[in-house]
């Protein structure tokens, strides 16, 4: 099959200048990202064939070679997409909120939000969280730790409100914990929407973090 027009102006590199050209490209590409995503969450990702990825999308093999050069291209753009959409928002999110609670529960509700919308994206992007070698897992990693320190300094920024004592590392690596899995066992009907599990979720995460204390020692159980 031929690439028609709009995959012809699909560069995953250089990307068109004018408004309307951009417009059609972000589209497309969207469109291209969210047929990756179905291949990888069925197939997995080293189960996943570039000519899996070209059908599901509707572009020529050489087309798909051509744009996207390989399969680990695409894993890196829905990767990237995904974890500039969720701190982009989640900046966006805390500038209008100067309480310390207000801030995680914030940040709570923006993750299990864009997650719940994307559990496919959640799957994949939980599954393949080391595949991404060279150039292409620098950036991402750069992007995780973007949003992993703007986690710490929510946390940090309640700690010092309420003059608690906790490790902050240990405190937001166990909330990503809680919130990144949440693809293998949510039932809507049972959990609720995204603001209902968020406030159940932040009750239980604040109650552990608000005390300060450390919890009482028990025997090791053999």
């Amino acid at each position: 099959m031929a690439a028609s027009p709009a995959t012809s102006r699909i560069t995953a590199t250089r990307r068109p200048t004018t408004s309307t050209s951009k417009s059609r490209f972000d589209r497309r590409l969207s469109s291209i990202l969210a047929h990756a995503i179905n291949v990888f969450y069925e197939k997995g990702y080293e189960g996943a064939s570039m000519r899996d990825l070209s059908r599901a999308s509707g572009m020529s093999l050489a087309g798909m070679y051509h744009y996207f050069e390989s399969k680990e291209k695409l894993l890196y753009l829905i990767q990237r997409h995904t974890f500039s959409t969720i701190v982009e928002q989640l900046r966006g999110k805390l500038d209008s909120a100067d309480d310390p609670e207000a801030r995680i529960r914030i940040l709570i509700l923006n993750h299990l939000e864009y997650f719940l919308a994307n559990q496919k994206a959640m799957k994949v992007l939980s599954h393949e969280d080391e595949v991404l070698k060279n150039g292409f897992g620098v950036e991402v990693r750069a992007l995780k730790r973007e949003y992993y320190r703007i986690c710490r300094d929510v946390l940090d920024d309640f700690k010092r409100a309420n003059q608690v004592h906790f490790s902050t590392r240990v405190a937001v690596l166990s909330l990503f914990g809680m919130m990144n899995w949440i693809y293998t066992w949510y039932k809507p009907r049972v959990d609720g929407d995204a603001a209902k599990l968020a406030q159940e979720m932040g009750d239980i995460f604040l109650s552990g973090i608000r005390d300060g204390k450390p919890a009482r020692k028990f025997a090791r159980v053999n």
